[in-house]
Formats: C-alpha cells, sequence, structure tokens
C-alpha cells in the first residue's frame, strides 16, 4: 500500500462519517419538528378511550340473567402458560335427559400472573372469555389481584 491509497482511504472514511452524521442529524430534526402525542393522565382521565385490541383485564361477561358462556371445559386453563387461570367445576345429572353436564363453580384469574397472551380467549370454544380496556389495576397486596369471574360485578365504568 502507497501513501496514495493510504491518504485515499482516509478521505473517504471522513466522508462516509460525515455523510453518517447528516444522515442521523436529519432523522433527529424530522422528529423535532413532528407533533407530540403525549397524554396528561389523570388528568384527562374522564375522555381517555383505549384502543378496541389493548389487553386490560380478562373479563366473562354476563347475560340480563347473570349467567356465562362458560362450559367449564378447561381448555382456557390448560392452555395458559404460567397457569394464570383455575377453573373448578362438577358434574351435574340432567334429570330430564339424564345427560351429564360440567357446571361452573368457580373462574378464578391470578392477574398478578398474567402475560396478557391472549392464548385462552383463542382456544374457548363459546367465546365465554375476552379482554377489557381497563388498565389500571395498582394494589397494595397481591391477593387483591386474584379474581373470581364468573361472579357479577357491579359495574363501575373503565376508569373509575
Amino acid at each position: 500500500m502507497t501513501k496514495e491509497d493510504k491518504k485515499d482511504g482516509y478521505v473517504v472514511a471522513i466522508i462516509r462519517s460525515v455523510c453518517s452524521l447528516v444522515r442521523g442529524l436529519k432523522v433527529t430534526f424530522v422528529e423535532f419538528f413532528t407533533r407530540k402525542t403525549t397524554e396528561c393522565y389523570p388528568e384527562n382521565r374522564a375522555t381517555l378511550v383505549m384502543f378496541d385490541r389493548f389487553r386490560g383485564t380478562l373479563a366473562m361477561p354476563c347475560d340480563a340473567d347473570g349467567k356465562n358462556m362458560c362450559i367449564a371445559c378447561g381448555l382456557c386453563a390448560l392452555t395458559c402458560p404460567n397457569d394464570t387461570l383455575r377453573v373448578e367445576s362438577e358434574t351435574v345429572t340432567d334429570p330430564e335427559t339424564g345427560k351429564k353436564n360440567r357446571q361452573l363453580l368457580a373462574y378464578e384469574y391470578n392477574l398478578g400472573s398474567c402475560m396478557f397472551c391472549q392464548l385462552c380467549v383463542n382456544v374457548c370454544p363459546t367465546q365465554a372469555i375476552r379482554f377489557d380496556t381497563a388498565f389500571e389495576h395498582a394494589v397494595f397486596t397481591r391477593d387483591k389481584l386474584m379474581k373470581i369471574l364468573n361472579k357479577p360485578v357491579p359495574s363501575h365504568g373503565n376508569y373509575a
């Protein structure tokens, strides 16, 4: 390698460095002048709307009579990767038909260990569970993160 080759390589390296610096500064200036979308939470709690696809808390919707669509098959609990769900059921014989059916006793959900993967919702054959958009889950003790979903809870809105 001659002195001329070393000199050309040095100049080329400087030009590449300056081009890279200009490209980075261009990205910085574009982001500097774009409009920001900062939410002033909790001041805007009354008007805050979460996206439909947001996974907040697992919920078991009930009809007007307080009955849910869960058939206590246990697929959701089997699919859950970290044992967040526990389905307690009993077998009941129908006196009219003589068929044996499962009846849901307790559907426990541990919000503290849930990783919101939505595998339980996808595997449910009756769409008895879904994620809602509630996101405020701060509590002082972990035992308050244990929820029993098959008992109707009074509605208080998403953010109250």
